[in-house]
C-alpha cells in the first residue's frame, strides 16, 4: 500500500519537512532530503517514549544541517542511518519509514507509519 505525502519539489535539497497525522491514516513523521536521497523517520525520539524531535514546524535538522536533532533532549542522529551519535540515547535509533519516489511525488510504503 502506498500513501501520498507530497510533491518532490516541496522538500528543498538540504531541508526536512514534517507530516503530522491529523486527518491522515499515518503516525507523525518527517522526511530529510539530501540531493536525490530522501530519508523518512517517525517523529519520535527513542530517549523519551516517542517525544517529538522538532521544537518548531519542520525544525528537525541541526544548525549546520548535517544531522537530525532532538531539541528537547539534545540528541543528535545520523541522517542516513537514524542512529544517535551524541546525547542521552547514543546507539539507539529513530524508526525508519520506507519511502518511494517517482518522477514528481513522494510516497510512504512502510506500515510503520500506519496507525
Amino acid at each position: 500500500m502506498r500513501t501520498y505525502l507530497c510533491r518532490l519539489d516541496e522538500i528543498p535539497d538540504g531541508a526536512a519537512r514534517g507530516f503530522d497525522s491529523t486527518g491522515m491514516p499515518r503516525r507523525a513523521m518527517f522526511v530529510v532530503r539530501r540531493g536525490d536521497r530522501m530519508r523518512g523517520w517517525l517523529d519520535a525520539c527513542p530517549h523519551v517514549d516517542g517525544a517529538p524531535l522538532a521544537w518548531r514546524k519542520d525544525a528537525y535538522l541541526s544548525a549546520d544541517r548535517n544531522s537530525i536533532a532532538c531539541y528537547g533532549h539534545g540528541a543528535v542522529f545520523d541522517i542516513d542511518t537514524g542512529v544517535c551519535t551524541k546525547g542521552p540515547c547514543v546507539g539507539q535509533a529513530l524508526t525508519p519509514v520506507t519511502l518511494e519516489c517517482d518522477e514528481k511525488a513522494l510516497w510512504i510504503t512502510s506500515s510503520r507509519a500506519a496507525k
